[in-house]
């Protein structure tokens, strides 16, 4: 179909001089105009491509008349396509942006107007908008990465604000509120000195000093001070902040609370100490009962020696359930006669108020009943069927605690003419804690007098 029959005009050769009928003359513009222009039927082909679509596509005018525009250019529609014949056909036009596959398979993007007439030729001008349009997909992506930076500084738990190279804050985000105290309206604008104590303001101008020379200053541990007065450790990284040609305007400063670092470094550094200390007179009381160990023969000497670092063992487990503060006496007695008690209790019999040693005295108390009860067991009142022991202590207003062992229905006593290894390392063990040891060999069995300083 001419151009006559479509739009009442009649399309010249390019080579031929404009016709004097003014219809002519415009049908020759716009088939020489830059502006990308076609003419398409509603559900037909391209029946019109001026040489600002040829140079705009890529496809001549005989590659792309008698085609489907929307199949030729791969047309994506910001619409259905269905919707989009419905309003040209309700208003006789249309405006928006279309994107378009040229002959060498690039994208171009344009912005289409296109115009209905009759029932069914539409006329459609584009104008390219590519580079328009990657402009703005890339503000509109930077755009998207400041709103994501910036709720990343907001909402971040660690300070994060910037300042002048004059110390001047230009920004604060929320933690810097929470931590320091001070809203973004009050810092805004003030000397990054509010929130530095007077005795580390010089920290302030040898940073900014490191700053104005391109240095970066990493996890810098200092102190800071709120708004209420009271001080926060800090752990500071400092940056330079540039321009776009380089040029240093200011800095950016990330500050993270370690007051609860601070706190359970200090904790451990102690429960290190205090584990060595503890170590150390665990270890200490173990080899004064080895030193003191002695028997006749060597299988003995271990039984022996076994016995009394498990007596050790056993107390140290008491002093979980205290966080080694110590052991209840009564825990560490029942624990140690438990061996040698009935169901009835009546062989060993255990009184006294309740009272927490501390730990190097419970060990030498745990090992100085282990050395009697062994002693009652192999010799004494716990060697018979019905023998008994009974163990009680008092505590004195002055700190005196006064333990008393006494043996009934053993066999028959007789002081020994030379000092036994159980006798030495309960003296031992007392002296240790400048206590005194009183053994009372009586007929009816030993007693066993102990006073200590707790």
């Amino acid at each position: 179909m001419g151009w006559k029959s479509a739009l009442g005009i009649e399309r010249k050769s390019r080579g031929s001089e404009a016709a004097s009928d003014p219809a002519d003359g415009l049908a020759n513009l716009l088939a020489r105009s830059y502006e990308p222009m076609l003419t398409w039927r509603l559900d037909g082909p391209i029946e019109f491509w001026n040489a600002g679509a040829e140079r705009l596509y890529g496809f001549a005018q005989d590659e792309a008349v008698g085609r489907n525009s929307h199949v030729l250019l791969q047309t994506k529609f910001p619409i259905d396509l269905t919707d989009l014949r419905s309003q040209l056909r309700d208003r006789q036009h249309w405006l928006g942006e279309l994107r378009h596959i040229r002959k060498d398979g690039s994208e171009v993007v344009v912005e289409s107007r296109m115009q209905l007439f009759g029932e069914s030729l539409v006329l459609e001008a584009n104008r390219d908008v590519t580079a328009r349009s990657e402009i703005e997909l890339t503000l509109r992506e930077s755009q998207q990465r400041l709103r994501f930076l910036a709720s990343i500084v907001e909402n971040s738990d660690d300070v994060i604000v910037s300042k002048s190279l004059d110390g001047v804050i230009t920004s604060w985000n929320k933690a810097a509120e929470r931590i320091f105290g001070f809203s973004a309206r009050e810092a805004i604008g003030q000397p990054i000195t509010i929130v530095i104590p007077e005795d580390r303001q010089s920290e302030e101008r040898e940073i900014l000093t490191r700053l104005r020379r391109g240095e970066r200053i990493d996890h810098f541990e200092t102190v800071r001070r709120r708004k209420d007065g009271s001080l926060v450790a800090v752990s500071l990284t400092v940056s330079p902040v540039k321009d776009d040609s380089g040029r240093i305007i200011g800095a950016s400063k990330i500050a993270r609370d370690v007051t609860q670092q601070k706190r359970d470094q200090e904790l451990i550094a102690t429960l290190a100490r205090e584990a060595e200390h503890r170590s150390k007179n665990l270890l200490a009381s173990v080899m004064a009962t080895v030193n003191l160990s002695q028997s006749s023969s060597p299988e003995e000497l271990k039984q022996s020696i076994i016995g009394r670092i498990r007596a050790l063992a056993n107390v140290c487990s008491l002093f979980v359930s205290t966080r080694w503060i110590g052991a209840e006496l009564s825990a560490v007695a029942t624990q140690e006669l438990a061996p040698y008690s009935d169901a009835g209790g009546k062989r060993v019999v255990i009184d006294g108020p309740q009272i927490l040693l501390e730990p190097g005295v419970a060990q030498a108390i745990a090992v100085t009943l282990h050395e009697l009860a062994t002693n009652a067991a192999k010799y004494g009142a716990l060697s018979q069927p019905n023998g008994c022991v009974l163990l009680e202590w008092s505590h004195k207003a002055d700190g005196q605690l006064h333990l008393l062992w006494k043996e009934r229905g053993g066999p028959a006593v007789h002081e020994p003419t030379t000092k036994g290894v159980g006798s030495r390392i309960i003296e031992g063990m007392m002296g240790q804690l400048k206590g005194s040891t009183r053994f009372d060999w009586q007929k009816d069995g030993l007693v066993c007098q102990i006073t200590i300083q707790v």
